[in-house]
């Protein structure tokens, strides 16, 4: 425990010689130029903090290199004109020969908290980066203060063997460092790397997102693997791990290893892709949005996302409308009373197509027409039949309730009836019967 006693014998030093400083002039003149500092550097800093803010508001994505830029300006704007203030009140208390050793501890501190904020900001939310922040400026802390070796080496002496294998303070607190530190560099390379794909034209969405999420599942892999070199865990031991991954494979993980050999099978097949306009068995109907490698995003027109595992798209029916054409054709039924001219029917069609802002109508093939489709109990069956524009193919229910609102407004111009069914009741009374004695 040399190493602890070395640590509290410093810090001992450092205790008495702020208590011995800190009622003398100098002391005082030091923390009313730190005041200053402060109180003087938020004003300054209010302008380019506002500044940085509307730049930030401005930028559409969020996680953007521009707007994580401007964001850790403005978070960073008051510590700055504090830390410029100070390096300028010391270099004026050592032009008068009086004493700066407080302000420049103080200014050194708050640059090593200025750079952590920087690094902790560009990490994002999340615990691992309050344990970053927490950590490294600790660490820089203890540095600037000459605490460092001594802390160093009382850490490594607070230490347990575990057959054989030496554990110490330091060496949790230093792997715990490194695998948040890999964690972070490996996220920022994954999300890098996943961007450049996605941006890349010679390659598909889909195939694009399978690339990324692969690139950032191996930077992940690289990260774990540094953090348990970092630990002094022996590398070679993980062929058991690998052995128990694969009898998990096999037990009990065989839902997630299916999705992912369906997700690679989809992105390869490109039988279901991003933008295609789908409807699956179990009912979900709506635009695949993005395809990862545990499952498929499918936002529905009320703007729902809707995860759907990926081997559902194998072992399931999917109809995908948007596949090879989008244009599809769409039969919207009708009835009306028996004895009505079905000229006039087929005129009252026509015109409610034609007042449709989404029918495809080339003037052949695929112009609108209206069919008599059957004679049902109380009505002529009838369909308007109409092809749909690509972006109507992804509407189905808007566009339904647009074909009926103009039917019925056609058919009440030229005063169709709309049957509906009807029964008869015919009550008989039953003749009286006389018996006779």
């Amino acid at each position: 425990m040399t190493g602890g006693g070395e640590f509290l014998a410093s810090a001992q030093r450092s205790i008495a010689i702020a208590i011995d400083q800190i009622w003398s002039i100098a002391a005082l003149q030091q923390l009313l130029a730190l005041l200053a500092a402060v109180a003087l550097g938020y004003l300054l800093s209010r302008r380019p903090v506002r500044y940085f803010d509307r730049l930030r508001d401005e930028q559409q994505d969020e996680g953007g290199v521009l707007y994580q830029l401007y964001r850790v300006l403005a978070r960073i704007c008051w510590p700055v004109a504090i830390l410029v203030l100070l390096w300028i009140a010391a270099g004026v208390f050592d032009a008068f020969d009086q004493p700066s050793y407080g302000l420049r501890i103080t200014a050194s501190l708050l640059n090593a908290l200025i750079v952590v904020r920087v690094l902790a900001t560009l990490m994002g939310s999340g615990p691992w980066r309050r344990v970053f922040q927490v950590l490294a400026w600790a660490v820089a802390a203890l540095y600037i203060l000459g605490w460092l070796d001594p802390v160093t080496e009382a850490l490594e002496s607070a230490a347990i063997e575990i057959s054989g294998f030496r554990l110490s303070l330091l060496r949790i607190l230093t792997t715990l460092l490194v695998i948040v530190i890999a964690f972070w560099v490996a996220r920022l390379a994954g999300d890098a790397a996943q961007a450049r794909l996605r941006v890349s034209k010679r390659l598909t969405p889909s195939l694009a997102g399978l690339l990324g999420q692969l690139a950032k599942i191996a930077f992940m892999v690289i990260a774990v693997l540094v953090a348990l070199s970092a630990a002094g865990i022996n590398l070679t031991a993980l062929t058991v791990l690998s052995g128990a991954i694969g009898v998990g494979i096999g037990f009990g993980l065989q839902a997630i290893f299916s999705n992912f050999i369906s997700g690679i099978i989809i992105l390869f097949e490109k039988s279901v892709k991003v933008g295609d306009f789908i409807e699956l068995e179990s009912g979900v109907t709506g635009l695949v949005t993005e395809i990862s490698i545990r499952s498929t995003k499918v936002t529905t027109n009320d703007n729902v996302d809707i995860l759907v595992p990926n081997e559902e798209f194998i072992k399931a029916q999917v109809t995908n409308w948007t596949l090879s054409e989008a244009k599809r054709r769409l039969r919207i039924p009708f009835g009306v009373a028996y004895g009505t001219d079905k000229e006039l029917v087929k005129k009252a069609g026509l015109e409610a197509a034609s007042k449709l802002d989404w029918i495809h109508d080339d003037g052949g093939q695929r112009a609108p027409q209206v069919w008599l489709t059957g004679f049902g109990d109380s009505s002529l069956d009838f369909e308007l039949v109409v092809w749909l524009t690509d972006e109507a193919t992804k509407r189905p229910a808007k566009v339904n309730a647009d074909a009926y609102w103009e039917l019925h407004s056609a058919l009440e111009k030229y005063e169709i009836e709309i049957p509906f069914p009807q029964r008869d009741l015919h009550l008989k009374t039953p003749e009286k019967i006389q018996i006779e004695n």
